[in-house]
């Protein structure tokens, strides 16, 4: 009697087990292959490809922290599949393609240029896999409202904004404005040219539009000069924004005449090097200075860049480690890697980032839909081979570490 009471126990402890080990396995299902991110970026001329370098880094290192964390659905791996786009639409459009029919790429992240960026927004929403722009700034870009595209970097109405106050507190009325003949070029000065008019603003703007891969400024820049230009605005992108400021140097018109950089490439390690003397005293663009706080997914970025490559991150990188560290966790979030099932929970979703623990992707208004804006300053060197760390934020007021310098009087 006993030894049937003791069978018919151990016949339901073992029942138990197996369905508990049943459960679990149905539960937590076992991990599969790796889980493919696609970076699209300008690895190759005339695309800005000292950027796309920047931005394959960071996407690695995200990779590797998502990996040493876990990974993704109760293990899968992140991997990266890398694309060059050459900053030309149509090896954009290619190469998104390829990505994704190719590769089974869930997502693409690392759009720099807005002209390949605009290109390649339909042909996401038509693919529906979702494309991050970590550095594209046009404003058509967002105001599409494509259903597959989002955003994590500034708007060019809000960096038109920034230097227009900040001209209006300078009392520069002459601006003389270089831009190069694409989406954000072109985009760029002609919110600059709206604002300065909502704004009520008294300045004169004189406008030279030029093509990318020009290889002789001096004309424009003399007439510039003959002007009398109180600012000139470089909007030129890569090779073509070091050109401008060696020939302005080489004719005298700066440093007298202050220059302002549209975006941040100064903070890179090769500005110096390209520049030398010639690049003291600019003024430019920044969505990053090392006096602001970084999360601990930023000092954890931060750490590993800096063990790798012997020199600190700048922007570039940083924000292209932040979108494939969203994505990771939209997938977390989705429970699946789905590219819908990604594209609906950025929308729905809050993400940690390098810069912050609240990043999200609403629906918005015109240019807000799915956009997640940095903030952003005016910074300037004041001597030759400056450490970014150590250069002054002169703009906007309730940033400022340091007062403009100008060499001209």
């Amino acid at each position: 009697m006993k030894r049937g009471r003791l069978l018919a126990v151990i016949g339901v402890v073992i029942a138990i087990v197996v369905i508990a080990a049943g459960y679990f396995l149905v539960a937590r299902p076992r991990a599969k292959g790796p889980i493919r991110i696609g970076v699209l970026a300008p690895l190759s001329p005339p695309g800005d490809y000292m950027a796309g370098k920047l931005i394959v880094r960071g996407a690695e290192l995200a990779a590797k922290y998502v990996n040493e964390h876990g990974g993704v659905l109760g293990g899968r791996t992140i991997e990266i599949v890398v694309e060059d786009d050459s900053g030309t639409p149509e090896k954009g459009v290619a190469g998104y393609k390829r990505l994704v029919t190719e590769k089974k790429v869930v997502a693409v992240i690392g759009q720099y240029h807005s002209s390949v960026c605009l290109a390649i927004c339909p042909i996401a929403d038509q693919y529906g896999v979702p494309l991050i722009a970590t550095q594209a700034a046009a404003a058509k870009i967002t105001e599409g409202h494509y259903k597959a595209v989002f955003r994590m970097h500034a708007i060019n109405p809000a960096r038109a904004k920034l230097w227009l106050e900040f001209i209006k507190k300078m009392g520069w009325k002459k601006i003389a404005i270089l831009a190069e003949n694409t989406d954000y070029g072109i985009g760029l000065l002609e919110e600059t040219k709206a604002m300065a008019k909502e704004m009520g603003l008294a300045i004169e703007i004189k406008d030279i539009v030029f093509d990318r891969g020009t290889k002789d400024f001096t004309p424009q820049l003399l007439d510039i000069q003959a002007w009398g230009a109180d600012l000139v605005i470089n909007i030129g992108v890569g090779d073509d924004a070091y050109l401008i400021i060696k020939q302005a140097y080489d004719i005298g018109l700066y440093p007298k005449v202050p220059m302002l950089a549209s975006y941040d490439f100064p903070v890179r390690p090769e500005y110096w090097k390209n520049l030398g003397d010639k690049g003291n005293y600019m003024l430019f663009i920044s969505y990053y200075h090392p006096m602001m706080k970084l999360t601990d997914l930023g000092k954890w970025f931060k750490a590993e860049y800096e063990k790798k490559y012997n020199e600190p991150p700048v922007y570039t990188a940083y924000n292209a480690f932040g979108a494939v560290v969203v994505v990771a966790q939209a997938i977390e979030q989705a429970g699946s890697a789905d590219p819908a099932a990604i594209i609906k929970a950025l929308e729905t979703g809050t993400f940690k980032s390098w810069n912050s623990d609240a990043v999200t992707f609403p629906r918005g208004e015109g240019i807000y839909w799915h956009q997640w804006s940095p903030p952003m300053v005016i910074v300037q060197y004041t001597k030759t081979g400056q450490k970014y760390e150590t250069a002054p934020i002169v703009f906007p007021e309730e940033m400022k570490t340091g007062e403009v310098y100008l060499p001209g009087g």
